[in-house]
């Protein structure tokens, strides 16, 4: 079929039909998190060095994070890949309203996420936990404590970063999913930004743990 005749909808006219632009979105898209696991692999490689070096002294600055919101920002991403979920299970239907209130649920727990971020953030800075910048932890092992802080604002920040991302792709597939530019047929761009979410979540799945459970129990 010529690529200037064909006027499927949602047809970029690069891809001879859906099923092979879906194909080709999966490929762009798992090769695209790859790169992300290599990244944030770096991260984590250099987060473990540090600890089995300093081991105690990170024990003990993790108990100075605030646990309970960490716990929470937890439940709160595990729902938004619930919704997600369903976002693009409604959207393999061709229920794009459905889809949209989802994707914006989803939305909206992403942002109570950073606003709770945000309020740890601003604790960490009224009790002078901030390297380099406000920084007057008074405990043992001063060098080895701001280390700690070095590596938790520099993984939550990036994961931060990325949730931001989120929510800026999800508020406008959310509005084409209201605007009707998706059908049972044509669905991918959902379906990518969900593959992206989910990942993004499971991110902070590792991150809670090894920045937050450290140093329990006590």
């Amino acid at each position: 079929m010529a690529h200037g005749t064909n006027h499927t909808p949602g047809l970029l006219p690069q891809f001879d039909d859906l099923e092979q632009q879906r194909v080709s979105y999966n490929l762009g898209m798992w090769i695209f998190l790859a790169t992300e696991v290599l990244f944030f692999g770096g991260i984590f490689m250099g987060y473990i060095v540090y600890r089995m070096h300093y081991g105690h002294a990170w024990h003990e600055a993790s108990r100075h994070l605030i646990m309970p919101a960490g716990a929470i920002n937890t439940i709160v991403l595990l729902t938004s890949s619930l919704t997600m979920a369903l976002a693009v299970r409604h959207s393999q239907l061709g229920q794009n309203r459905a889809c949209a209130r989802l994707l914006l649920v989803t939305m909206g727990l992403g942002i109570v996420f950073m606003c709770i971020k945000a309020f740890e953030y601003h604790h960490e800075y009224e009790v002078g936990n901030i390297p380099g910048i406000r920084f007057t932890y008074a405990g043992p092992d001063p060098g080895q404590t701001q280390l700690f802080y070095v590596f938790y604002f520099l993984m939550t920040g990036v994961h931060a970063i990325h949730m931001i991302i989120g929510v800026c792709v999800v508020a406008f597939m959310a509005l084409m999913s209201r605007l009707g530019r998706y059908s049972p047929g044509h669905h991918a761009p959902i379906e990518m930004t969900g593959l992206y979410w989910h990942f993004v979540d499971i991110v902070w799945i590792f991150l809670f743990p090894l920045l937050y459970l450290m140093g329990y129990p006590k």
